[in-house]
């Protein structure tokens, strides 16, 4: 079939009728998981199938992308191991949809719902619906993005101040890592360290050299502190109700 095959399909168009369906799908999935949050929790047939639902999507997006890149003869280390905060996120979504476990939901929840979103907005695509690439991005950036949110509200787990600041902590203790020993060891760009994405994104607006570096680290402790905050907005309008 020729949407699994690498030299064809259309160029992605950014904002046309293909992303912008696919951004209203992802609105309207959060959407549901807050205003629903209680019937789901409650609903255990319900909520089973969503969680499993998302496991399946987190787990065949990876697998089916592995091997897509290794069939088509472009798989490398340089591009894709599963290395970006999104991919760390959607396997520590995964775990956390099969066990509960209160840290991996906490993480997922951070490095996964701004993170996503952020990719969904200002993604780097070839191809246009309906490409397995196109495909297999949205679907698995929703799913990071939707996962990220369902364990919170649908688990008994509370995030804290604290908690950024220790997920804060084990990001920056990543970066590190990804930074200073493999992208230099494999030529990558994981994490996006090496240089800005071939997208426009706000990381274009960063600037460059050692201010590119600082402005990252601010930028990503901005974005975990505003997930605080809305999150304690829910979560002190749901108590109210």
């Amino acid at each position: 079939m020729g949407i699994f095959l690498e030299e064809h399909g259309e160029p992605f168009t950014a904002f046309g009728s293909s992303h912008l369906i696919a951004l209203f799908i992802y609105f309207a999935g959060i959407t549901i998981f807050l205003l629903f949050a209680k019937k789901i929790l409650y609903n255990r047939s319900v909520y089973n199938t969503i969680r499993w639902s998302l496991f399946s999507l987190l787990v065949l997006s990876e697998v089916s992308y592995q091997t897509y890149t290794a069939l088509n003869g472009i798989w490398s280390l340089a591009d894709h191991i599963f290395l970006h905060l999104c991919g760390i996120a959607g396997i520590t979504g995964a775990i956390a949809l099969i066990n509960h476990n209160k840290l991996l939901i906490q993480i997922t929840f951070f490095i996964g719902l701004v993170p996503a979103f952020l990719a969904l907005v200002t993604p780097e695509l070839p191809y246009d619906f309906p490409h397995y690439r196109y495909l297999k991005f949205f679907v698995h950036h929703t799913a990071i993005s939707w996962t990220s949110i369902f364990l919170v509200v649908s688990n008994n787990v509370t995030i804290t101040f604290k908690t950024l600041l220790k997920t804060y902590g084990y990001v920056l203790i990543y970066a590190a890592i990804i930074g200073f020993f493999v992208n230099p060891l494999l030529g990558s760009n994981y994490l996006y360290l090496s240089h800005t994405p071939t997208a426009n994104t706000p990381l274009d607006l960063l600037g460059s050299g050692i201010w590119y570096y600082v402005n990252l680290c601010i930028l990503a402790f901005v974005v975990f502190f505003v997930q605080y905050k809305l999150y304690r907005l829910f979560t002190r309008k749901k108590f109210e109700q």
